[in-house]
């Protein structure tokens, strides 16, 4: 056991943010002493870690509460989870790096202003603040839509170049993502009831996951994958560019994801994530040029 003047000590936190954390029920001590000081055992220094890795990636304390509340909360899971959005993060700052190096070479940079996609960031963030059960609903969790949310930052100049082709510049793109936000959910309303019911009910990862052991450039399965990317642009366009590139990539990154891929492969048989993470590459590496 340690104390609340220990535990600030080993991990740089302050007393009163320990104490604050208690009064909101986010961490609380393991034990009271008789005369009432605080007494924190090795389980709640590892729910306090995690709590700090959530703050670093930017989690309000709010939703770091719910998380760690949840009663299928997985600790080696979150991990997990944290080391990918670390990872994305890592990226992003390799590449502020670098650009700062060809400035400090003399280099002509394009200016970062011309791919600031804050203000659509924010709306999404707002977004999920004001329509949690909407969230829940399309996303499976909040967690998948930080994940969301942080892959378009850590990707921010490459969806800002979209942008601009197809909209013409960030300030109309944004404009029309704020509009689909403020009426997502009757928008998914009127996609789901337009969608023929053969697309809307067949398991087609299930029948392209049944193709294993086939060349994934084949007709069969890229016909599969093609009718994958038709309906993720329609539906997934209301919030993100109607890019095929864009769409391959979030569905290799789902199924790499180590949790994710296990389940998969305990439902439809071993190497399904990986062959399906194969097919879609080959698509996007053959279809983007033509539709970009």
């Amino acid at each position: 056991m340690k104390s609340i003047s220990q535990v600030a000590k080993l991990t740089g936190f302050s007393i009163r943010a320990l104490q604050y954390y208690d009064e909101i029920g986010l961490l609380k001590p393991s034990e009271l002493t008789a005369a009432g000081y605080r007494m924190y055992d090795d389980n709640a220094l590892q729910t306090l870690q995690q709590i700090l890795f959530f703050k670093e990636l930017g989690f309000p304390l709010k939703e770091i509460k719910e998380i760690l509340e949840k009663p299928y909360f997985d600790r080696i899971s979150a991990f997990k989870k944290q080391k990918e959005l670390f990872l994305l993060k890592r990226d992003r700052l390799d590449r502020l790096i670098q650009l700062l190096e060809r400035l400090e070479k003399g280099e002509q940079c394009m200016s970062f202003k011309e791919f600031d996609l804050s203000d659509y960031i924010n709306a999404l963030e707002d977004f999920k603040s004001n329509q949690t059960e909407t969230v829940i609903q399309h996303w499976g969790s909040i967690e998948n839509f930080d994940m969301f949310i942080q892959k378009i930052r850590d990707d921010e100049e490459h969806v800002a170049k979209l942008a601009i082709q197809q909209f013409g510049s960030i300030e109309k793109y944004t404009e029309e993502m704020k509009h689909n936000l403020e009426h997502f959910p009757e928008i998914m309303e009127e996609w789901y009831s337009q969608m023929p019911e053969k697309m809307r009910t067949e398991d087609k990862f299930l029948k392209l996951a049944s193709h294993k052991g086939e060349d994934v450039a084949s007709e069969s399965v890229q016909s599969i994958v093609a009718e994958i990317v038709a309906v993720a642009q329609l539906g997934t366009s209301k919030l993100l560019l109607g890019n095929v590139e864009n769409h391959c990539r979030i569905i290799i990154d789902t199924y790499s994801n180590d949790y994710l891929s296990k389940v998969f492969d305990t439902k439809y048989g071993d190497g399904s994530s990986e062959y399906i993470i194969k097919a879609f590459r080959y698509y996007s590496e053959h279809n983007c040029i033509a539709n970009n």
